[in-house]
C-alpha cells in the first residue's frame, strides 16, 4: 500500500492522501512531502517524475532491479540506491530501495513489501520535534533505519561463527561436510553483505562531504553517527569474513590431521600383520629350515609370530600410532 505524508513547518498535518495530490503540496515552500511506492509500474514513476522534475536516468534506474548501491547527483535532486538486509533461514535477503531527494520532497520506491517501511515511520514519529529540519531529517531517519538493520544481520552471523569456533576447539567428531557447507554459506552471505555495506559507507560519506548543500547543518552530527555505523558494519563484515576463512582452513587442517592419524594406524597394523606373513612365508618354502617337518619348527615359528607382533604393538603404542 502506498504511503504519503505532508509536513508543514515541521508539523505533520496530513497523511495517506492520494499521490495525485502531491504536486499541489510540493508547490508550497513551507511544506515537506514524503510518499512511498511499492513495486511501481513504468507509468507510475513516469508521472511522478514529470511532477517532481526527476531525471529520466534516475527514473530508469529505479525501475530496474539489482542496481549497485550509489548516490547520483542531478540538478534538481539526488538519487540514492540502497539495500536493506534481513536474515531468513541463515541466508541474507536484500531488498532494494530507490530514494529521490528534492528540496522539499522525499520519494521512496521499494521493489517488494519486504522492506519495513512502518519501522521508518515509527522512527520519524519518535523524533517528531526534529521534523522542522525537513527532508534532511526524513532522509536521516530512513538511512539510519537501514544501517541499523545491518547489525541485526551481523550479530546472528557473529554468534554462528563463535559457535563454530567453540566446536572447532572442542571435540570435533562426525562428518565434517556439514561444517564445510555451513562455513561456505557463511562466507557467501558475508561476501554479498560486504558488496552492500561498503558502498553504503560511500553514500553517507558523500552526503557529509556535500555539507549544507543537502544536509541541514544541525543534522550533520546525526549523519556522522550514521556514517560511523556504516564504518562499523563494514569493518565487522571484514573481520567476520577473515574469521570464517580461518575456520574453514582450520577444519581442513583438522581433516588432514585426522587422515594422518588414520594412515598411521593402518600402517602400524599392516606392519604387525606383515611379520606373521614373513615368518609363515619363509617356513612355506621348499627348502630345509631349522625344525622342518618337526613340531619344534611349528612352535618356534608360532612363538616368533606372537613375540614379534607383541613387540611391534608395544612400539607403535608407545609412539601413539595405535
Amino acid at each position: 500500500m502506498d504511503r504519503t505524508r505532508l509536513y508543514r513547518n515541521g508539523v505533520l498535518v496530513k497523511e495517506n492522501f492520494p499521490i495525485d495530490d502531491v504536486s499541489e503540496c510540493v508547490g508550497d515552500p513551507g511544506a515537506v512531502v514524503w510518499f512511498d511506492i511499492c513495486a511501481p509500474t513504468n507509468g507510475d514513476l513516469a508521472r511522478i517524475g514529470e511532477e517532481l522534475g526527476l531525471h529520466e536516468l534516475a527514473v530508469e534506474d529505479a525501475l530496474h532491479n539489482r542496481q549497485r548501491p550509489k548516490l547520483d547527483s542531478y540538478d534538481s535532486h539526488l538519487f540514492i540506491t540502497a539495500y536493506a538486509a534481513r536474515l531468513v533461514d541463515r541466508r541474507i535477503e536484500l531488498v532494494e530501495l530507490s530514494i529521490f531527494v528534492t528540496k522539499n520532497a522525499l520519494v521512496t520506491v521499494r521493489e517488494s513489501p519486504d522492506f519495513d517501511i512502518e519501522g521508518v515511520v515509527r522512527r520519524w514519529d519518535a523524533g517528531a520535534e526534529m521534523a522542522r529540519h525537513g527532508v534532511s531529517y526524513l532522509l536521516h531517519g530512513l538511512l539510519d533505519h537501514v544501517v541499523d538493520g545491518y547489525f541485526e544481520v551481523l550479530q546472528p552471523l557473529d554468534d554462528q561463527i563463535e559457535a563454530l569456533e567453540d566446536e572447532l576447539f572442542g571435540d570435533v567428531t562426525g562428518d565434517l561436510r556439514d561444517r564445510h557447507r555451513e562455513t561456505f554459506q557463511l562466507r557467501k552471505n558475508l561476501v554479498a553483505f560486504r558488496r552492500m555495506a561498503i558502498p553504503m559507507r560511500e553514500i553517507v560519506g558523500s552526503l557529509l562531504r556535500r555539507g549544507g548543500e543537502v544536509i541541514d547543518p544541525v543534522l550533520v552530527p546525526y549523519y556522522q553517527d550514521v556514517y560511523d555505523h556504516t564504518l562499523r558494519a563494514a569493518e565487522w563484515t571484514d573481520s567476520l569474513r577473515e574469521m570464517v576463512g580461518n575456520i574453514r582452513e582450520a577444519y581442513q587442517n583438522h581433516q588432514g590431521f585426522k587422515l594422518n592419524e588414520i594412515m598411521k594406524k593402518v600402517t602400524s597394523w599392516a606392519a604387525i600383520i606383515a611379520l606373521p606373513t614373513l615368518v609363515t612365508g619363509f617356513y612355506g618354502q621348499n627348502v630345509p629350515y631349522p625344525g622342518s617337518g618337526e613340531p619344534s619348527g611349528f612352535w618356534s615359528s608360532t612363538a616368533m609370530i606372537v613375540a614379534g607382533s607383541l613387540l611391534l604393538y608395544r612400539i607403535f603404542k608407545k609412539r601413539d600410532w595405535l
